[in-house]
């Protein structure tokens, strides 16, 4: 994610996300990990405030948590203590290092150019089998939202296709209606997938 605008908004807002003491981890998470060995190696992308991360590492995974923002990873270590690192999507170079790959409501910020770049770097950084879990707001093409931040905005077929295309199975696929921080209501697309 280098979208300067994106990366500028989580900086400023960065706070915001950890004022939630209360706020649950993101729903499909509990079910996702349910799916995994125990102390599977989980890479969390675009972390946040972490909630996602201490659930990861509640439940006993190995956690590599990351986020592209360093505001973002200062205070998802501030409030959970998780360990996370920088590291934007484009960083992501390793091979078959991780049982896991979560992404919720992160590479939504890719561009359309970037995402399936992104992907294949997901494939080769899972082992033969591992498990890969995205959500996105569905749309009609690349956009900002009324925040400012960059999104690709994919519509159901084009957003399986880039999974297809990147080698990944799809094995669920749900579409919700949810409210974006924007307060903007639309359906989203949460995927979870397997590398053969």
């Amino acid at each position: 994610m280098s979208d300067p605008a994106t990366i500028a908004y989580y900086k400023d807002n960065a706070p915001r996300y950890t004022l939630s003491f209360g706020q649950a981890p993101s729903r499909h998470l509990d079910a996702f990990l349910d799916r995994l060995e125990p102390g599977a190696r989980v890479l969390e992308l675009g972390c946040g405030g972490g909630r996602d991360s201490a659930r990861i590492r509640e439940r006993g995974f190995d956690l590599d948590a990351t986020d592209g923002t360093p505001a973002m990873v200062r205070k998802a270590n501030e409030r959970f203590d998780v360990g996370a690192r920088v590291m934007r999507f484009e960083e992501l170079d390793v091979e078959a290092e991780y049982e896991a790959v979560w992404a919720h409501a992160c590479l939504l910020h890719a561009s359309r150019a970037d995402l399936p770049v992104f992907l294949s770097a997901i494939c080769r950084a899972l082992k033969p089998g591992g498990w890969h879990y995205a959500s996105y707001k569905l749309g009609d093409g690349e956009g900002r939202d009324l925040l400012g931040r960059l999104h690709n905005f994919p519509d159901q077929d084009w957003i399986e296709s880039a999974y297809h295309d990147a080698d990944f199975r799809l094995e669920n696929v749900e579409v919700f209606p949810g409210k974006g921080a924007d307060g903007t209501m639309r359906d989203w697309i949460a995927l979870t997938v397997r590398r053969p």
